[in-house]
């Protein structure tokens, strides 16, 4: 395995997903379009599955025991993980206060 193109996939998987949730909240906001923010927020599911694959292979792989060095691009891809994550609940309960909103 190449842990560097692990970690990078881990970055751009959590990344994807965070632009998409952002840009389910706008649909929500500006257009009330509650489908398709959902669409947004399904793809980004999937997106934040993949970069958690790719988390748990490393952990695995680590065994808990330091097998893998710990380097400043690791720190930042975990960073983005639990940035994206964070984002995922706080934008569902956004977008459903907007749906409350336009009722």
């Amino acid at each position: 395995m190449d842990l560097e193109n692990e970690v990078m996939e881990l970055i751009a998987n959590a990344g994807y997903a965070r632009s998409l949730v952002f840009q389910a909240i706008r649909c929500a906001r500006e257009d009330e379009d509650f489908t398709q923010a959902e669409q947004y927020m399904q793809e980004a599911q999937e997106a934040l599955s993949g970069a958690h694959h790719v988390q748990t292979k490393l952990i695995e792989m680590d065994e808990g025991s330091g097998k893998i060095p710990v380097h400043l691009v690791m720190v930042h891809a975990q960073d983005h993980l639990m940035n994206a994550i964070m984002l995922m609940e706080m934008g569902r309960e956004i977008i459903a206060l907007h749906q409350k909103i336009a009722r």
